[in-house]
Protein backbone atom coordinates (compact mmCIF):
# COMPACT_ATOMS: atom_id res chain seq x y z
CA UNK A 1 0.00 0.00 0.00
CA UNK A 2 1.57 2.94 -1.36
CA UNK A 3 1.04 5.99 1.16
CA UNK A 4 1.63 8.89 -2.24
CA UNK A 5 -1.64 7.78 -3.32
CA UNK A 6 -3.06 9.82 -0.24
CA UNK A 7 -0.65 12.63 -0.87
CA UNK A 8 -2.44 14.61 -3.57
CA UNK A 9 -5.65 14.96 -0.70
CA UNK A 10 -3.14 15.74 2.35
CA UNK A 11 -1.01 18.06 0.98
CA UNK A 12 -3.24 20.93 0.31
CA UNK A 13 -5.43 19.55 3.60
CA UNK A 14 -2.60 20.51 5.45
CA UNK A 15 -1.48 23.50 3.11
CA UNK A 16 -4.63 25.26 3.00
CA UNK A 17 -5.50 26.21 6.79
CA UNK A 18 -1.22 26.77 7.06
CA UNK A 19 -1.73 29.50 4.80
CA UNK A 20 -5.05 30.55 6.18
CA UNK A 21 -4.36 31.31 10.01
CA UNK A 22 -0.26 32.06 9.39
CA UNK A 23 0.39 33.75 6.31
CA UNK A 24 -3.20 35.59 5.77
CA UNK A 25 -1.17 38.88 6.17
CA UNK A 26 1.67 38.05 4.34
CA UNK A 27 1.04 37.43 0.74
CA UNK A 28 4.81 36.77 -0.18
CA UNK A 29 4.78 33.78 2.18
CA UNK A 30 1.23 32.64 1.14
CA UNK A 31 2.53 33.04 -2.60
CA UNK A 32 5.71 31.26 -1.79
CA UNK A 33 4.05 27.88 0.17
CA UNK A 34 1.13 27.66 -2.41
CA UNK A 35 3.87 27.80 -5.14
CA UNK A 36 5.94 25.01 -3.05
CA UNK A 37 2.96 22.84 -2.51
CA UNK A 38 1.69 23.44 -6.71
CA UNK A 39 5.48 22.19 -7.45
CA UNK A 40 5.20 19.15 -5.05
CA UNK A 41 1.59 18.35 -6.14
CA UNK A 42 2.79 18.25 -9.79
CA UNK A 43 5.91 15.87 -9.06
CA UNK A 44 3.44 14.03 -7.06
CA UNK A 45 1.08 13.72 -9.54
CA UNK A 46 4.10 12.64 -11.92
CA UNK A 47 5.08 9.67 -9.71
CA UNK A 48 1.51 8.56 -9.38
CA UNK A 49 0.83 8.50 -13.28
CA UNK A 50 4.31 6.13 -13.63
CA UNK A 51 2.94 3.87 -11.47
CA UNK A 52 -0.35 3.64 -12.86
CA UNK A 53 1.47 3.09 -15.85
CA UNK A 54 1.73 -0.87 -14.60
CA UNK A 55 -1.79 -1.67 -15.14
CA UNK A 56 -2.57 -2.67 -11.84
CA UNK A 57 -5.19 -0.72 -9.76
CA UNK A 58 -3.64 0.49 -6.63
CA UNK A 59 -5.52 0.60 -3.50
CA UNK A 60 -5.18 2.81 -0.15
CA UNK A 61 -7.04 1.37 2.58
CA UNK A 62 -7.28 4.19 5.20
CA UNK A 63 -6.23 3.39 8.92
CA UNK A 64 -5.80 -0.79 7.55
CA UNK A 65 -9.15 -0.93 7.96
CA UNK A 66 -10.50 -3.35 4.51
CA UNK A 67 -13.07 -2.28 2.57
CA UNK A 68 -16.03 -2.04 2.03
CA UNK A 69 -16.11 -1.20 5.95
CA UNK A 70 -13.52 1.33 5.55
CA UNK A 71 -12.66 3.97 3.32
CA UNK A 72 -10.58 3.84 0.76
CA UNK A 73 -8.48 5.69 -2.21
CA UNK A 74 -7.86 3.86 -5.48
CA UNK A 75 -5.32 4.93 -8.28
CA UNK A 76 -5.52 3.25 -11.76
CA UNK A 77 -4.89 5.09 -14.90
CA UNK A 78 -7.81 7.48 -15.70
CA UNK A 79 -7.55 8.74 -11.76
CA UNK A 80 -3.70 9.43 -12.06
CA UNK A 81 -3.73 11.22 -15.38
CA UNK A 82 -6.99 13.20 -14.51
CA UNK A 83 -4.78 14.24 -10.97
CA UNK A 84 -2.03 15.02 -12.90
CA UNK A 85 -3.91 17.49 -15.27
CA UNK A 86 -5.28 18.96 -11.82
CA UNK A 87 -1.84 19.74 -10.80
CA UNK A 88 -0.55 21.04 -13.99
CA UNK A 89 -3.58 23.44 -14.46
CA UNK A 90 -3.05 24.59 -10.99
CA UNK A 91 0.45 25.36 -11.29
CA UNK A 92 -0.54 27.43 -14.47
CA UNK A 93 -4.00 29.06 -12.94
CA UNK A 94 -1.57 30.31 -9.68
CA UNK A 95 0.82 32.02 -11.74
CA UNK A 96 -0.87 34.23 -13.64
CA UNK A 97 -2.93 34.83 -10.53
CA UNK A 98 0.15 36.08 -8.83
CA UNK A 99 1.28 37.89 -11.49
CA UNK A 100 -1.34 39.61 -12.55
CA UNK A 101 -2.41 40.93 -8.66
CA UNK A 102 -5.42 38.72 -8.44
CA UNK A 103 -4.57 37.04 -5.25
CA UNK A 104 -4.01 40.15 -3.30
CA UNK A 105 -7.74 41.01 -3.73
CA UNK A 106 -8.66 39.00 -0.80
CA UNK A 107 -7.07 37.20 2.07
CA UNK A 108 -7.88 33.95 1.85
CA UNK A 109 -7.23 33.11 -2.07
CA UNK A 110 -4.55 31.18 -1.47
CA UNK A 111 -6.29 29.25 1.26
CA UNK A 112 -9.40 28.62 -1.24
CA UNK A 113 -7.46 27.62 -3.78
CA UNK A 114 -5.48 24.83 -2.22
CA UNK A 115 -9.08 23.79 -0.31
CA UNK A 116 -10.60 23.50 -4.03
CA UNK A 117 -7.24 21.50 -5.58
CA UNK A 118 -7.89 19.10 -2.16
CA UNK A 119 -11.58 18.73 -3.18
CA UNK A 120 -11.04 18.19 -7.09
CA UNK A 121 -8.00 15.62 -6.23
CA UNK A 122 -10.34 13.78 -4.02
CA UNK A 123 -13.16 13.26 -5.89
CA UNK A 124 -11.02 11.46 -8.88
CA UNK A 125 -9.13 9.57 -5.90
CA UNK A 126 -12.16 8.08 -3.69
CA UNK A 127 -13.06 4.34 -3.86
CA UNK A 128 -16.59 5.40 -2.17
CA UNK A 129 -19.66 7.02 -3.51
CA UNK A 130 -20.45 9.19 -0.08
CA UNK A 131 -16.71 10.32 -0.18
CA UNK A 132 -17.55 11.57 -3.70
CA UNK A 133 -20.12 13.63 -2.19
CA UNK A 134 -17.79 14.85 0.59
CA UNK A 135 -14.98 15.78 -1.86
CA UNK A 136 -17.45 17.71 -3.92
CA UNK A 137 -18.79 19.56 -1.08
CA UNK A 138 -15.12 20.26 -0.19
CA UNK A 139 -13.97 21.89 -3.73
CA UNK A 140 -17.87 23.85 -3.92
CA UNK A 141 -17.40 25.28 -0.60
CA UNK A 142 -13.85 26.12 -1.59
CA UNK A 143 -15.42 27.25 -5.49
CA UNK A 144 -17.78 29.73 -3.69
CA UNK A 145 -15.07 31.63 -1.88
CA UNK A 146 -13.20 31.73 -5.11
CA UNK A 147 -15.93 33.11 -7.43
CA UNK A 148 -16.97 36.24 -5.63
CA UNK A 149 -13.08 36.90 -4.68
CA UNK A 150 -12.60 40.70 -4.99
CA UNK A 151 -16.86 41.41 -4.58
CA UNK A 152 -19.11 43.13 -6.19
CA UNK A 153 -22.50 43.29 -6.93
CA UNK A 154 -22.58 41.33 -10.31
CA UNK A 155 -20.35 38.56 -8.95
CA UNK A 156 -22.28 38.67 -5.50
CA UNK A 157 -25.52 37.75 -7.94
CA UNK A 158 -23.59 35.00 -9.94
CA UNK A 159 -22.15 33.65 -7.36
CA UNK A 160 -25.60 33.38 -5.13
CA UNK A 161 -27.41 31.37 -8.54
CA UNK A 162 -24.19 28.84 -8.19
CA UNK A 163 -24.80 28.38 -4.58
CA UNK A 164 -28.80 27.63 -5.08
CA UNK A 165 -27.81 25.37 -7.99
CA UNK A 166 -25.28 23.30 -6.14
CA UNK A 167 -27.08 23.09 -3.16
CA UNK A 168 -29.82 21.34 -5.40
CA UNK A 169 -27.87 18.98 -6.55
CA UNK A 170 -26.08 18.15 -3.37
CA UNK A 171 -29.51 17.68 -1.76
CA UNK A 172 -30.49 15.20 -4.20
CA UNK A 173 -26.81 13.51 -4.28
CA UNK A 174 -27.39 12.82 -0.53
CA UNK A 175 -31.13 11.43 -1.57
CA UNK A 176 -29.61 8.94 -4.34
CA UNK A 177 -27.05 7.84 -1.92
CA UNK A 178 -29.76 6.75 1.13
CA UNK A 179 -31.92 5.24 -1.42
CA UNK A 180 -28.41 2.91 -3.29
CA UNK A 181 -27.45 2.27 0.47
CA UNK A 182 -31.52 1.12 1.25
CA UNK A 183 -31.24 -1.32 -1.70
CA UNK A 184 -27.79 -2.57 -1.38
CA UNK A 185 -26.24 -2.26 1.68
CA UNK A 186 -22.93 -0.39 0.82
CA UNK A 187 -21.61 2.61 -1.02
CA UNK A 188 -17.96 1.08 -2.21
CA UNK A 189 -17.57 1.51 -5.29
CA UNK A 190 -16.26 -1.85 -6.17
CA UNK A 191 -18.70 -3.16 -3.83
CA UNK A 192 -21.83 -1.59 -5.54
CA UNK A 193 -20.34 -2.99 -9.26
CA UNK A 194 -20.39 -6.75 -7.73
CA UNK A 195 -24.06 -6.27 -6.23
CA UNK A 196 -25.92 -4.07 -8.79
CA UNK A 197 -24.87 -7.10 -11.02
CA UNK A 198 -26.66 -9.80 -9.04
CA UNK A 199 -29.60 -7.95 -8.24
CA UNK A 200 -32.84 -9.26 -10.72
CA UNK A 201 -34.24 -6.55 -13.24
CA UNK A 202 -37.72 -7.17 -11.64
CA UNK A 203 -36.13 -5.91 -8.02
CA UNK A 204 -34.32 -3.27 -9.58
CA UNK A 205 -36.66 -0.31 -8.97
CA UNK A 206 -34.75 1.21 -6.30
CA UNK A 207 -31.22 1.15 -7.83
CA UNK A 208 -33.24 2.19 -11.29
CA UNK A 209 -34.38 5.51 -9.47
CA UNK A 210 -30.44 6.33 -7.57
CA UNK A 211 -29.30 5.88 -10.61
CA UNK A 212 -31.19 8.41 -12.61
CA UNK A 213 -30.93 10.66 -9.48
CA UNK A 214 -27.07 9.80 -9.43
CA UNK A 215 -27.07 10.97 -13.52
CA UNK A 216 -28.91 14.01 -12.78
CA UNK A 217 -26.81 15.63 -10.02
CA UNK A 218 -23.64 14.65 -12.25
CA UNK A 219 -25.32 16.27 -15.01
CA UNK A 220 -25.94 19.01 -12.80
CA UNK A 221 -22.25 19.28 -12.21
CA UNK A 222 -21.03 18.87 -15.99
CA UNK A 223 -23.43 21.52 -17.12
CA UNK A 224 -25.65 19.44 -19.28
CA UNK A 225 -29.49 20.35 -20.71
CA UNK A 226 -31.66 21.25 -19.53
CA UNK A 227 -29.45 22.33 -16.38
CA UNK A 228 -26.93 24.21 -18.21
CA UNK A 229 -27.97 27.91 -17.62
CA UNK A 230 -25.54 27.99 -14.38
CA UNK A 231 -22.76 28.34 -15.77
CA UNK A 232 -22.70 31.26 -18.34
CA UNK A 233 -22.95 33.47 -15.69
CA UNK A 234 -21.14 31.77 -13.37
CA UNK A 235 -17.38 31.96 -15.25
CA UNK A 236 -18.76 35.12 -17.16
CA UNK A 237 -18.64 36.80 -13.79
CA UNK A 238 -15.68 35.21 -12.21
CA UNK A 239 -12.19 36.23 -11.51
CA UNK A 240 -10.31 35.43 -14.69
CA UNK A 241 -7.84 33.05 -13.06
CA UNK A 242 -10.71 31.10 -10.99
CA UNK A 243 -12.73 30.67 -14.38
CA UNK A 244 -9.80 29.57 -15.60
CA UNK A 245 -9.41 26.60 -12.56
CA UNK A 246 -13.63 25.91 -13.21
CA UNK A 247 -12.18 25.21 -16.22
CA UNK A 248 -12.20 21.33 -15.06
CA UNK A 249 -14.58 21.61 -12.18
CA UNK A 250 -17.69 20.64 -15.07
CA UNK A 251 -14.95 17.62 -15.83
CA UNK A 252 -15.07 16.66 -12.32
CA UNK A 253 -19.04 15.70 -13.24
CA UNK A 254 -18.42 13.59 -16.41
CA UNK A 255 -15.42 11.98 -14.49
CA UNK A 256 -18.13 10.67 -12.36
CA UNK A 257 -20.48 9.78 -14.70
CA UNK A 258 -17.76 7.84 -16.72
CA UNK A 259 -16.79 6.05 -13.62
CA UNK A 260 -20.05 5.11 -12.08
CA UNK A 261 -22.39 5.13 -14.95
CA UNK A 262 -19.75 3.12 -16.65
CA UNK A 263 -18.48 0.21 -13.74
CA UNK A 264 -21.96 0.28 -12.10
CA UNK A 265 -24.65 1.10 -14.01
CA UNK A 266 -23.10 0.42 -17.43
CA UNK A 267 -25.63 -0.56 -20.52
CA UNK A 268 -24.70 -4.34 -19.86
CA UNK A 269 -26.06 -4.24 -16.26
CA UNK A 270 -29.24 -5.89 -16.37
CA UNK A 271 -31.23 -3.63 -13.77
CA UNK A 272 -30.24 -0.37 -15.82
CA UNK A 273 -30.07 -1.77 -18.71
CA UNK A 274 -31.23 1.22 -21.29
CA UNK A 275 -31.83 3.78 -18.60
CA UNK A 276 -29.24 6.34 -18.77
CA UNK A 277 -28.08 6.38 -22.91
CA UNK A 278 -31.87 6.87 -23.51
CA UNK A 279 -31.57 10.41 -22.88
CA UNK A 280 -28.08 11.32 -21.77
CA UNK A 281 -26.87 11.44 -26.08
CA UNK A 282 -29.54 13.72 -26.93
CA UNK A 283 -29.36 15.75 -24.06
CA UNK A 284 -25.53 16.58 -24.81
CA UNK A 285 -26.44 17.38 -28.13
CA UNK A 286 -28.73 20.17 -27.33
CA UNK A 287 -26.12 21.17 -24.92
CA UNK A 288 -23.56 21.72 -27.63
CA UNK A 289 -25.95 23.55 -29.59
CA UNK A 290 -26.76 25.67 -26.74
CA UNK A 291 -23.23 26.52 -26.58
CA UNK A 292 -22.27 26.99 -29.95
CA UNK A 293 -25.40 29.43 -30.25
CA UNK A 294 -24.23 31.13 -27.24
CA UNK A 295 -20.55 31.74 -28.70
CA UNK A 296 -22.22 33.16 -32.00
CA UNK A 297 -24.56 35.73 -29.90
CA UNK A 298 -22.36 36.52 -27.18
CA UNK A 299 -21.92 40.25 -26.80
CA UNK A 300 -19.22 40.20 -24.58
CA UNK A 301 -15.87 38.21 -24.61
CA UNK A 302 -16.43 36.83 -21.17
CA UNK A 303 -19.80 35.37 -22.14
CA UNK A 304 -18.14 34.06 -24.78
CA UNK A 305 -16.21 32.25 -23.31
CA UNK A 306 -18.47 30.91 -20.63
CA UNK A 307 -20.62 29.31 -24.04
CA UNK A 308 -17.96 27.93 -25.77
CA UNK A 309 -17.06 25.58 -22.36
CA UNK A 310 -20.75 24.40 -22.71
CA UNK A 311 -19.86 23.70 -26.20
CA UNK A 312 -16.88 21.80 -25.37
CA UNK A 313 -18.40 20.01 -22.50
CA UNK A 314 -21.23 18.88 -24.82
CA UNK A 315 -19.40 18.40 -27.26
CA UNK A 316 -17.44 15.18 -25.13
CA UNK A 317 -20.48 14.10 -23.31
CA UNK A 318 -21.78 13.06 -26.42
CA UNK A 319 -18.54 10.57 -26.68
CA UNK A 320 -19.22 9.58 -23.03
CA UNK A 321 -23.30 8.96 -23.56
CA UNK A 322 -21.74 5.97 -26.49
CA UNK A 323 -20.57 4.04 -23.07
CA UNK A 324 -18.28 1.83 -25.20
CA UNK A 325 -14.24 1.47 -23.97
CA UNK A 326 -13.03 3.89 -27.50
CA UNK A 327 -15.69 6.72 -27.29
CA UNK A 328 -14.52 7.11 -23.54
CA UNK A 329 -10.96 7.14 -24.88
CA UNK A 330 -12.10 9.95 -26.97
CA UNK A 331 -13.68 11.87 -24.56
CA UNK A 332 -10.82 11.77 -21.91
CA UNK A 333 -8.02 12.74 -24.38
CA UNK A 334 -10.47 15.89 -25.50
CA UNK A 335 -11.26 16.29 -21.60
CA UNK A 336 -7.65 17.32 -21.22
CA UNK A 337 -7.69 19.30 -24.51
CA UNK A 338 -10.74 21.51 -23.85
CA UNK A 339 -9.49 22.30 -19.95
CA UNK A 340 -6.48 23.72 -21.23
CA UNK A 341 -8.06 25.64 -24.02
CA UNK A 342 -10.74 27.10 -22.26
CA UNK A 343 -8.08 27.82 -19.72
CA UNK A 344 -5.57 29.43 -22.15
CA UNK A 345 -8.55 31.96 -23.19
CA UNK A 346 -9.77 32.86 -19.95
CA UNK A 347 -6.09 33.73 -19.04
CA UNK A 348 -5.91 35.95 -21.56
CA UNK A 349 -9.21 37.18 -21.72
CA UNK A 350 -8.11 38.67 -18.28
CA UNK A 351 -5.00 40.75 -19.74
CA UNK A 352 -7.07 41.79 -22.86
CA UNK A 353 -10.00 43.11 -20.95
CA UNK A 354 -7.99 45.08 -18.24
CA UNK A 355 -6.69 46.82 -21.05
CA UNK A 356 -9.42 47.95 -23.03
CA UNK A 357 -11.44 51.13 -22.10
CA UNK A 358 -14.47 48.95 -23.60
CA UNK A 359 -14.04 46.28 -21.00
CA UNK A 360 -14.82 42.80 -22.65
CA UNK A 361 -17.82 44.04 -24.39
CA UNK A 362 -17.02 43.01 -28.44
CA UNK A 363 -17.88 46.45 -29.67
CA UNK A 364 -14.50 48.20 -31.78
CA UNK A 365 -12.27 50.48 -29.47
CA UNK A 366 -8.57 51.59 -29.64
CA UNK A 367 -6.15 48.87 -30.19
CA UNK A 368 -4.86 47.60 -27.00
CA UNK A 369 -1.10 47.64 -25.97
CA UNK A 370 0.64 44.62 -27.72
CA UNK A 371 -2.35 44.25 -29.50
CA UNK A 372 0.00 41.32 -31.75
CA UNK A 373 1.20 39.44 -29.33
CA UNK A 374 -2.46 39.59 -28.25
CA UNK A 375 -4.23 38.97 -31.40
CA UNK A 376 -2.19 35.61 -31.45
CA UNK A 377 -2.66 34.22 -28.73
CA UNK A 378 -6.04 35.06 -28.93
CA UNK A 379 -5.83 33.17 -32.34
CA UNK A 380 -3.88 30.37 -31.22
CA UNK A 381 -6.73 29.77 -28.34
CA UNK A 382 -9.61 29.87 -30.65
CA UNK A 383 -8.27 27.53 -33.13
CA UNK A 384 -7.59 25.14 -30.19
CA UNK A 385 -10.90 25.47 -28.41
CA UNK A 386 -12.76 25.38 -32.09
CA UNK A 387 -11.17 21.95 -32.29
CA UNK A 388 -9.08 23.25 -36.05
CA UNK A 389 -5.69 22.06 -36.98
CA UNK A 390 -2.78 21.54 -35.89
CA UNK A 391 -3.45 21.73 -32.51
CA UNK A 392 -5.27 18.81 -30.01
CA UNK A 393 -8.83 20.00 -30.44
CA UNK A 394 -8.79 18.83 -34.17
CA UNK A 395 -7.17 15.29 -33.08
CA UNK A 396 -9.90 15.34 -30.13
CA UNK A 397 -12.88 16.05 -32.67
CA UNK A 398 -11.76 13.28 -35.00
CA UNK A 399 -11.74 10.73 -31.84
CA UNK A 400 -14.97 11.71 -31.02
CA UNK A 401 -16.56 10.96 -34.22
CA UNK A 402 -14.77 7.87 -35.35
CA UNK A 403 -15.79 6.70 -31.69
CA UNK A 404 -19.67 8.08 -33.02
CA UNK A 405 -20.11 5.67 -36.02
CA UNK A 406 -22.60 3.23 -35.19
CA UNK A 407 -25.81 4.00 -36.60
CA UNK A 408 -27.96 5.08 -33.77
CA UNK A 409 -25.47 7.56 -32.62
CA UNK A 410 -24.21 8.87 -36.13
CA UNK A 411 -26.55 10.70 -37.57
CA UNK A 412 -27.32 13.05 -34.37
CA UNK A 413 -23.51 12.81 -33.53
CA UNK A 414 -21.61 13.96 -36.50
CA UNK A 415 -24.45 16.57 -37.17
CA UNK A 416 -24.31 18.09 -34.20
CA UNK A 417 -20.22 17.97 -33.63
CA UNK A 418 -19.60 19.44 -37.50
CA UNK A 419 -22.28 22.39 -36.62
CA UNK A 420 -21.42 23.46 -33.34
CA UNK A 421 -17.92 23.35 -34.55
CA UNK A 422 -18.92 26.08 -37.55
CA UNK A 423 -21.20 27.77 -35.19
CA UNK A 424 -17.49 28.75 -32.64
CA UNK A 425 -15.47 29.10 -35.46
CA UNK A 426 -17.66 31.50 -36.80
CA UNK A 427 -18.18 33.43 -33.19
CA UNK A 428 -14.52 33.72 -32.18
CA UNK A 429 -13.64 34.76 -35.26
CA UNK A 430 -15.93 37.28 -35.28
CA UNK A 431 -14.48 38.34 -31.51
CA UNK A 432 -11.36 38.34 -32.48
CA UNK A 433 -11.74 40.61 -35.56
CA UNK A 434 -13.36 43.12 -33.33
CA UNK A 435 -11.04 42.86 -30.42
CA UNK A 436 -7.85 42.89 -32.38
CA UNK A 437 -8.37 44.23 -35.90
CA UNK A 438 -11.29 46.30 -36.14
CA UNK A 439 -9.59 48.20 -33.20
CA UNK A 440 -6.94 49.45 -35.13
CA UNK A 441 -8.84 51.22 -37.40
CA UNK A 442 -10.63 53.13 -34.28
CA UNK A 443 -8.77 56.05 -33.40
CA UNK A 444 -6.19 56.02 -31.10
CA UNK A 445 -6.68 56.52 -27.43
CA UNK A 446 -3.64 57.66 -25.80
CA UNK A 447 -3.92 56.70 -21.98
CA UNK A 448 -2.00 58.72 -19.05
CA UNK A 449 1.28 57.08 -18.77
CA UNK A 450 0.54 55.68 -15.27
CA UNK A 451 -3.10 54.46 -16.14
CA UNK A 452 -3.29 50.04 -16.21
CA UNK A 453 -4.46 50.49 -19.89
CA UNK A 454 -0.65 51.89 -20.85
CA UNK A 455 0.77 49.00 -18.90
CA UNK A 456 2.10 46.15 -21.44
CA UNK A 457 1.91 42.64 -19.82
CA UNK A 458 4.87 41.47 -18.45
CA UNK A 459 6.59 38.04 -19.55
CA UNK A 460 5.38 36.70 -16.18
CA UNK A 461 2.05 37.64 -16.80
CA UNK A 462 1.95 36.55 -20.06
CA UNK A 463 3.52 32.79 -19.93
CA UNK A 464 0.20 31.38 -18.09
CA UNK A 465 -1.44 31.37 -20.98
CA UNK A 466 1.32 30.80 -23.44
CA UNK A 467 2.21 27.48 -21.05
CA UNK A 468 -2.11 26.42 -21.37
CA UNK A 469 -1.77 27.37 -25.27
CA UNK A 470 1.84 24.64 -25.01
CA UNK A 471 -0.02 22.43 -23.36
CA UNK A 472 -2.79 21.58 -26.37
CA UNK A 473 0.30 21.77 -29.02
CA UNK A 474 2.10 18.99 -26.85
CA UNK A 475 -1.14 16.84 -26.36
CA UNK A 476 -1.21 16.81 -31.04
CA UNK A 477 2.38 16.05 -30.81
CA UNK A 478 2.37 13.05 -28.09
CA UNK A 479 -1.13 11.92 -29.21
CA UNK A 480 -0.47 8.18 -29.92
CA UNK A 481 1.38 7.58 -26.42
CA UNK A 482 -1.40 9.50 -24.50
CA UNK A 483 -4.42 8.10 -25.99
CA UNK A 484 -2.88 4.52 -25.90
CA UNK A 485 -2.51 5.37 -22.15
CA UNK A 486 -5.99 6.74 -21.70
CA UNK A 487 -7.11 3.73 -24.08
CA UNK A 488 -5.79 0.94 -21.05
CA UNK A 489 -8.02 3.37 -18.83
CA UNK A 490 -11.24 3.25 -20.31
CA UNK A 491 -10.71 -0.73 -20.61
CA UNK A 492 -9.86 -0.44 -17.21
CA UNK A 493 -13.30 1.34 -16.15
CA UNK A 494 -15.33 -0.82 -18.68
CA UNK A 495 -13.53 -3.91 -17.26
CA UNK A 496 -13.98 -3.40 -13.73
CA UNK A 497 -12.81 -7.01 -12.81
CA UNK A 498 -9.36 -5.69 -11.75
CA UNK A 499 -11.13 -2.86 -9.66
CA UNK A 500 -13.31 -5.24 -7.78
CA UNK A 501 -10.35 -7.31 -7.14
CA UNK A 502 -7.77 -4.71 -5.71
CA UNK A 503 -10.40 -3.29 -3.59
CA UNK A 504 -12.51 -6.33 -2.36
CA UNK A 505 -9.87 -9.49 -2.75
CA UNK A 506 -10.58 -12.07 -5.12
CA UNK A 507 -14.15 -13.52 -5.33
CA UNK A 508 -16.87 -14.81 -7.74
CA UNK A 509 -17.79 -11.75 -10.22
CA UNK A 510 -21.18 -12.13 -12.27
CA UNK A 511 -20.52 -12.26 -15.24
CA UNK A 512 -22.13 -9.25 -17.67
CA UNK A 513 -21.90 -8.89 -21.78
CA UNK A 514 -19.06 -6.59 -21.51
CA UNK A 515 -18.11 -4.38 -24.89
CA UNK A 516 -15.93 -6.27 -27.49
CA UNK A 517 -12.65 -4.40 -28.77
CA UNK A 518 -14.65 -4.05 -32.08
CA UNK A 519 -14.77 -2.59 -35.35
CA UNK A 520 -14.85 0.79 -34.31
CA UNK A 521 -11.48 0.68 -32.43
CA UNK A 522 -9.41 -1.70 -34.35
CA UNK A 523 -9.17 -0.12 -37.75
CA UNK A 524 -8.24 3.53 -36.30
CA UNK A 525 -5.68 2.26 -33.61
CA UNK A 526 -4.04 0.29 -36.49
CA UNK A 527 -4.38 3.54 -39.02
CA UNK A 528 -2.39 5.59 -36.02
Amino acid sequence: MSHWIIAPIILPALLAPLIAFVMRYDIVLARAASFAGALVLVAIAVGLAVISADGAVHVYDLGNWPAPFGIVLVLDRLSAVLVLLTAVLALIVLSHAAATGWDTRGRHFHALFQFQIMGICGAFLTGDAFNLFVFFEILLIASYGLMIHGGGKVRLQAGLQYVVMNLAGSTLFLIALGTLYAATGTLNLADLAVKVREIPIEEAALIRVAAMLLMVVFAIKAALFPIQFWLPATYANAPAPVAALFAIMTKVGAYAIIRIHSMIFGPEIAATDGLTGTWLFPAAAVTLAIGAFGVLGARRLMPLLAFSVVASMGTMMLAVAAFTPWATTAALYYLIHSTFAAAALFLLADLVVSRRPEGDRLDPAPATVQNGLFAALFFAGAVAMAGMPPLSGFLGKLMILDSLRDPQFMALGWTAVLAGSLLVIVGLARAGSVLFWRSTAVAAHVPAADDAEARPASPLEVAPTMAAIGMTALLAAFAGPLTDFLDAGSRQVFHAEDYIAAVLGPQEVPEVTQPEPDAVEDPVQEEG
